[in-house]
C-alpha cells in the first residue's frame, strides 16, 4: 500500500506545471560557491536547505520530510535538531530527495526529462558498480578487482557532483520562494498544509485554503498554470 502511494505521488509530480529556476545543468554555472560547498560539506548543506525549506521551524520537522516508513517514529519532536543531524549524516542521499520532493510537492515544481535522466543514470551507474563487485569477487580475477574499484570511484563522483548540484538547485528554488530575484517573498504556509503522499494537489501558499475539489490558488512568483506548451518562453529558467 505504502509503495503503491509512492508510485502515485511520483507519477502526480510528473503532471505539476512549475519548472525548476535552474536545471541540474546549469547550477554550476548560476552558483558556483554554494555547489563547490555541497559537494565538499553535503551533509552539512542538507541539514541547512532542510532547515530552511521548513522556514527554520524545526516544530515542522518529521524525519525524511514524512516520505519514509521511519516518518514520525523518531521521537524527532522530542529533539528535531539531533534527528535531523542523523537523517543527513546517516541518509545522506534520503535527506537531498526528501527535501526535493518536499520543495516539488509544496510549490507544485516538476522535474524535467534532462533532470530525471541525469538522476537515472546516478542511480543506474551505482547498481551497476555494485553488480560488477560482486562479479568481480566471485570470479576472483585481479584485473576485474581493480576495474570494480574503478567503476566504484567513478559512481562515487558521479553520485556527489549529481547530489551537489541538487542541492544548488534546491537552495536557488528557495532563493527565488525568499525573494531574491526581485520577487515578492511567500508566506510560510500553514504545517498541516504540507503535501504528502494523501494531496494529489500541492497546498496554497500565503492565501487561504479554498474547498475540497477547488484546484490550488497559485503562489507568488511561480507562472499560472498554461495551455499545453507550458512554460511559456519567457519565464526564467
Amino acid at each position: 500500500m505504502a509503495n503503491q502511494a509512492y508510485l502515485d505521488k511520483m507519477q502526480v509530480r510528473q503532471n505539476y506545471r512549475n519548472v525548476w529556476r535552474t536545471d541540474l545543468m546549469r547550477t554550476i554555472q548560476a552558483d558556483t560557491p554554494y555547489c563547490c560547498f555541497s559537494l565538499w560539506c553535503g551533509p552539512c548543506v542538507s541539514y541547512l536547505l532542510r532547515k530552511r525549506a521548513l522556514y527554520n521551524d524545526m516544530s515542522r520537522y518529521v524525519c525524511c520530510a514524512g516520505y519514509m516508513p521511519c516518518s514520525g517514529r523518531c521521537g524527532e519532536s522530542k529533539c528535531p535538531e539531533f534527528c535531523l543531524c542523523t537523517e543527513v549524516f546517516l541518509c545522506f542521499g534520503n535527506s537531498v530527495a526528501s527535501t526535493r520532493f518536499l520543495l516539488q510537492d509544496e510549490f507544485n515544481i516538476q522535474t524535467t526529462k534532462c533532470d530525471n535522466f541525469i538522476i537515472g543514470f546516478m542511480f543506474c551507474l551505482q547498481q551497476v558498480a555494485c553488480i560488477f563487485s560482486i562479479v568481480a569477487m566471485i570470479v576472483g580475477s585481479d584485473e576485474l578487482s581493480e576495474a570494480s574499484q574503478l567503476l566504484n570511484c567513478l559512481a562515487d563522483m558521479v553520485y556527489c557532483t549529481v547530489c551537489a548540484c541538487m542541492q544548488t538547485q534546491h537552495k536557488i528554488e528557495m532563493d527565488k520562494r525568499d525573494g531574491m530575484f526581485g520577487d515578492a517573498p511567500m508566506a510560510v504556509p500553514p504545517m498541516q498544509q504540507m503535501s504528502r503522499f494523501d494531496q494529489p494537489y500541492p497546498p496554497s501558499v500565503g492565501s487561504a485554503q479554498l474547498g475540497y475539489g477547488y484546484p490550488p490558488p497559485q503562489a507568488p512568483g511561480y507562472p499560472p498554470p498554461q495551455a499545453p506548451g507550458y512554460p511559456p518562453p519567457g519565464y526564467p529558467k
